[in-house]
């Protein structure tokens, strides 16, 4: 069983988010969303876009590390 806090993230990390076309987008990492697995979805996190504030949820395969 995985807790929250044993992702490869930190609140407040630099990512990158994988976009459908394969592009990538800057955000800044929130925090997990755990609903999303104990429903049967894959792993979920929360996301704060740095281009226009908003903020998202996309699956955690679509994170990628970014240097700040």
């Amino acid at each position: 069983m995985r807790h929250l806090g044993d992702g490869p993230f930190q609140k407040g990390d630099p990512i990158w988010v994988v976009e459908a076309n394969g592009s990538q987008r800057a955000a800044e990492y929130v925090g997990e969303r755990e609903a999303g697995t104990w429903f049967g979805g894959p792993p979920m996190v929360y996301v704060l876009f740095t281009d226009n504030d908003s903020t998202g949820a996309v699956e955690l395969d679509r994170v990628l590390a970014r240097k700040a």
